[in-house]
């Protein structure tokens, strides 16, 4: 690797685009930070880094059916002009995004809205694992690390890997529809529904106040 973390947040600072962004550029183009910005720009990822500023005020709402009317997703995506919503790719693009929300069942949007006290709790949980596996502290550290970047990855719908095209995240192909049509894309929300979903829990529940009741009633 012919550069350095200070190359990669220069370049950052330079295009806007995000970090692993920037260090793929770089290795890309053996660490020629001139060619590592034209690698960008071609990509088109420079040009929607910088759109990211805009405010994205229009958009649509898109449902996704699937499996005879037993997963049913609900999307909102937005953009900045009425013209672009109406527009062929930019509904296929959230169509999409909802087909992979109805087969990846994300939990969040994105790693910010994940709770704190849940990723302490997975925190917790993992290292006591890595510690039981034998590894040291530090090591058992690290790898929390990597565990925790694979509960977002698993968890938030804008880390997950694309169903049909797992070479991407959900979003990078919202950069690079950002790119391409030329205004500022974001997933504001998404609802999930799965038929059935929690009844079970429910029912357990009630059996066990019923239980209670009866004990109680007994006593």
């Amino acid at each position: 690797m012919n550069f350095t973390a200070k190359d990669v947040a220069a370049l950052r600072e330079r295009t806007g685009a995000g970090m692993m962004d920037c260090k793929k550029a770089l290795t890309e183009c053996d660490g020629n930070a001139e060619k590592a910005v034209e690698y960008l720009r071609e990509h088109g990822i420079a040009k929607a880094a910088k759109k990211a500023g805009r405010i994205a005020a229009e958009g649509v709402v898109d449902s996704y059916i699937h499996m005879g009317g037993k997963v049913g997703v609900l999307v909102e995506v937005n953009c900045e002009s009425d013209f672009v919503a109406r527009g062929e790719q930019f509904k296929n693009l959230v169509h999409d995004i909802a087909l992979h929300i109805a087969a990846s069942k994300p939990e969040y949007l994105c790693k910010e809205e994940v709770p704190a006290e849940i990723i302490e709790s997975e925190r917790k949980i993992l290292l006591a694992q890595a510690l039981e596996e034998g590894k040291p502290q530090h090591i058992a550290e690290k790898m929390v690390e990597g565990r925790i970047k694979s509960y977002y990855e698993d968890n938030c719908l804008l880390n997950q890997k694309f169903v049909k095209d797992p070479s991407k995240t959900i979003e990078q192909l919202v950069v690079e529809a950002t790119a391409t049509i030329g205004e500022k894309i974001a997933v504001r929300r998404f609802v999930r529904f799965e038929m059935g979903e929690g009844l079970q829990k429910k029912s357990e529940n009630l059996a066990d106040e019923v239980a209670a009741q009866v004990n109680a009633m007994k006593g």
